[in-house]
């Protein structure tokens, strides 16, 4: 069944991934980014996978321009049946040397851009009582790390409000699905363009996944009406490993935290970045780990088939039961 789709963020790394894979669902989608470039050519790839296409320039960090967007929306492609909160930037640097605005800015897309698309989702959502919103999480938002302190902060932040929002929801006996995908390190261009103070180069922690195994774990949220789904072994290890003993992670975090996270590649200090303003081209859904990253996850295959696998242990275990009584 066709639906519309939004996603915030959705012209390049998972957001760009994600809308790829609606689209060759057969839903019609919207995307909404700040680069008129990326915007250009993700509506593109929609249309030429037989879907509708609205790309918006839209920084989610208003709230007017989120609303604004979705009345947009609904006028152009007609009822919202899935939103997706993806946008997000963020700043490479030890908390002591990160300016006031820059952590701001940084809250502002990530944690508020979520929270303003929640909004205006729900604003036409209640009235239906019915739709789904999407909140793209991370390891990080159980597991701070460091050189990330405004991008774990959001992330955490995320968690909280999306937690809140639906014990509100099922208060009120609402039909609207609300769930977090929590996703491990992943090959986007964020890295090539994110503010940075490190005079080396910004890489994701290592094991690095596709940007597709995100867009695969995210369509699949929009149909099942899964609470959380974490996304690849690492993001599991990080977060039962942080429940265990958040002692002993934040020990070898300090240890292996910071060189895990850099290259031996150093800085262009000349770069642009995107924390504040766009940054021009069309980027695509990878980043420059191609060779390193991995195109699948086990885990994330076992995990959505547990109901079917649970069934089938069922299956079995009754099976071997009546044969023991037949014995």
């Amino acid at each position: 069944m066709s639906r519309v789709t939004v996603i915030t963020g959705g012209t390049a790394g998972v957001g760009r991934a994600t809308a790829r894979a609606f689209a060759a669902r057969g839903d019609d989608v919207a995307v909404l980014a700040r680069g008129r470039d990326g915007l250009a050519a993700t509506a593109r790839e929609i249309e030429a996978a037989g879907s509708r296409a609205l790309a918006l320039a839209v920084d989610v960090a208003d709230a007017d321009q989120v609303e604004g967007a979705a009345a947009e929306i609904e006028n152009t492609l007609g009822p919202i049946d899935v939103w997706v909160n993806n946008a997000m930037v963020t700043i490479f640097a030890p908390i002591h040397e990160i300016e006031p605005d820059e952590f701001r800015r940084a809250t502002e897309v990530t944690y508020l851009g979520t929270v303003w698309g929640s909004l205006a989702a729900l604003r036409r959502m209640r009235p239906r009582d019915t739709g789904t919103i999407i909140q793209v999480g991370s390891a990080l938002a159980y597991r701070g790390i460091p050189l990330q302190a405004p991008y774990c902060g959001a992330k955490h932040a995320i968690q909280g409000f999306t937690d809140s929002l639906r014990t509100e929801l099922l208060h009120d006996g609402s039909r609207i699905h609300v769930t977090m995908v929590q996703l491990p390190a992943m090959n986007t261009p964020q890295f090539e363009w994110c503010r940075t103070r490190m005079r080396r180069a910004s890489q994701p922690v290592p094991p690095i996944f596709q940007p597709e195994v995100a867009a695969e774990a995210i369509v699949w949220s929009s149909e099942h009406r899964r609470r959380e789904l974490y996304v690849g072994g690492p993001t599991v290890l990080a977060i039962l490993g942080n429940r265990v003993s958040g002692l002993a992670a934040d020990h070898y975090l300090g240890r292996t935290g910071v060189d895990s996270q850099l290259t031996d590649e150093p800085v262009d200090p000349s770069r642009p970045g995107n924390l504040f303003e766009p940054v021009d081209g069309d980027h695509g859904a990878h980043g420059q780990f191609d060779s390193r990253a991995r195109d699948s996850s086990t885990q994330l295959r076992l995990s959505l088939q547990r109901r079917r696998m649970a069934v089938a242990g069922a299956l079995a275990a009754g099976a071997a039961a009546v044969a023991r009584r037949r014995g």
